[in-house]
């Protein structure tokens, strides 16, 4: 005798399994990775690797004896966290506090909130933006590469600061980039010859993990694309406004963590829109506040508190832009 058996969601099932997504983004991030272990050494190396274990390591302890669930660590998504978390970080930041940016990125960000699935912000940058207000001189002490290190200087500001600084003395763009700190090109800024995190160095190593990620699917261009698109629109109204105070959109697209931010932490699935229209809503609105936080911020960056910003606004996203449904009419 046949039964009928009625059990709940999902009961559509699919190749995607959370673990390959996870594996695919590794892959997506080796280049980046690689680039990084070329120019920043060791150092790299070590910032990456601690990580990665501690945020492993955290996420098997915080399931087991706090939580006490099967641990969950074999969908590589502490990983995942671990590696985004590492490349928002210097290369040489002390052992210590990579290791409490792991816990607050575990902790804090995901397994308070019961862990994949459930976590309203990206991890790794509440473990990221965590670190860079709890210990500021630590967080903006950016290396050089060791292909630009010279006897006199072993670490400088980022393209972002030297703007920043630049502006607030009251120079004009021009009048900046003819000083002696700005010693890099658009071409250095693609392939690596800048200081900054681990993730900030090679806009070339980003963007090959970009096109991975279309190819296999894990991502849609919608999100990247509208934040790329509204620093464009955004940034070029003001440079064209007054281009003695405010800097080219090709310099916000290739400079700091933009291509990090939209690529590998504004596509969290978690915590992005379900929809396509609201994905680029929320694309949009990073976009806009981080340009907004760069121009008129006391921070050079602002990609991060972009996205946890409109990680919050995710919710109210979904309720006004829900999927239409299965026969609607309308």
């Amino acid at each position: 005798m046949n039964k009928l058996i009625i059990s709940p969601s999902p009961h559509v099932h699919g190749e995607f399994s959370t673990k390959r997504l996870m594996r695919d983004v590794v892959i997506a991030l080796l280049p980046a990775l690689l680039v990084s272990f070329y120019f920043f050494g060791f150092g790299a190396v070590k910032v990456v690797g601690l990580s990665v274990i501690s945020c492993v390591v955290f996420e098997f302890l915080i399931q087991k004896f706090l939580l006490k669930t099967a641990p969950s660590i074999n969908d590589l998504s502490a990983v995942v966290t671990g590696l985004i978390l590492s490349l928002n970080l210097p290369s040489n930041l002390p052992w210590w506090i990579v290791i409490i940016g792991s816990l607050i990125a575990i902790g804090v960000g995901k397994m308070v909130f019961g862990g994949l699935g459930n976590n309203p912000f990206n991890p790794a940058l509440v473990g990221r933006v965590f670190l860079l207000i709890a210990r500021p001189v630590e967080m903006t002490t950016w290396p050089l590469p060791l292909t630009a290190v010279t006897p006199d200087a072993t670490t400088g500001a980022t393209p972002l600061a030297i703007i920043k600084e630049g502006l607030k003395n009251g120079l004009t763009i021009d009048q900046i980039k003819e000083s002696s700190d700005y010693t890099f090109s658009y071409l250095d800024t693609l392939f690596g010859q800048i200081g900054g995190s681990l993730g900030e160095v090679s806009a070339v190593a980003l963007l090959l993990g970009f096109a991975y990620l279309l190819v296999r699917k894990v991502i849609t261009w919608h999100i990247p694309v509208s934040i790329f698109a509204a620093v464009i629109v955004f940034s070029g109204i003001l440079h064209f406004a007054n281009p003695d105070r405010f800097i080219d959109p090709l310099f916000h697209l290739l400079t700091g963590g933009m291509i990090l931010g939209a690529v590998y932490m504004a596509t969290d699935y978690v915590t992005s829109p379900m929809t396509l229209k609201g994905m680029m809503v929320y694309g949009t609105g990073i976009g806009l506040l981080t340009i907004l936080i760069r121009t008129f911020g006391s921070y050079p960056e602002g990609i991060s508190f972009a996205i946890l910003f409109m990680n919050a606004i995710v919710p109210l996203i979904n309720k006004y832009m829900k999927p239409k449904l299965f026969g609607e009419v309308k």
